[in-house]
């Protein structure tokens, strides 16, 4: 999934595009990690009325700092904070193993990258929780635009000295560069397997 942009890298398809949807950020119960909703949902059997169950919201960029931190690259990241964020399912097109490389810019020997961005995650004191995604670096806004309805919040990760070793870490370091780094896979069948 291609967090914060509606299209896909150039060596990948897109599947559907859509928003990032996850349990609002005061919540305790819910799950625990985003999900890309696509923008044409079809429905099964369904009611309207309100049962007792889990809930999912949009997920809200909260860039408060973004005016002296800069740390977008693209145009309109000023005026992003507080929109939802869009995002993209996306197919690779050759037989890959695909990772999120936190904390680096470059990939290891042997891989690609696919795009870089930065690690996100809900702030660190709501009680709702979700994982850690890679946010592209030049990111969109769903066309909805400004919203401020909270609901699953993305903010951005900082390092925290102590446990998490400094050097080569740094306390408070703006964030982490990350990289989808997908590695294409030879597949080679033992000798005597049938071919299929």
């Amino acid at each position: 999934t291609r967090w914060g942009r509606t299209t896909c890298p150039p060596y990948s398809k897109l599947v559907y595009d859509g928003v990032a949807g996850g349990q609002f950020y005061s919540h305790t119960g819910g799950g625990s990690n985003l999900l890309c909703l696509p923008n044409d949902p079809i429905w099964a059997n369904y009611t309207t009325e309100v049962e007792e169950g889990g809930y999912i919201y949009g997920s809200e960029y909260e860039l408060t700092f973004y005016p002296t931190n800069k740390l977008f690259s693209f145009a309109n990241a000023e005026s992003i904070h507080e929109h939802n964020v869009p995002c993209a399912v996306c197919l690779t097109r050759q037989p890959a193993v695909v990772m999120m490389l936190p904390a680096r810019t470059k990939c290891y020997a042997g891989w690609t990258a696919e795009y870089s961005g930065y690690l996100m995650t809900e702030y660190y004191k709501h009680k709702g929780r979700h994982e850690y995604v890679c946010v592209d670096y030049e990111p969109e806004a769903d066309p909805a635009g400004y919203r401020n309805e909270n609901g699953a919040l993305l903010y951005f990760v900082q390092a925290a000295c102590g446990s998490l070793p400094c050097p080569p870490y740094v306390n408070g370091c703006s964030l982490l560069d990350l990289l989808w780094c997908p590695e294409t896979v030879n597949y080679v069948l033992p000798p005597h397997a049938p071919h299929i």
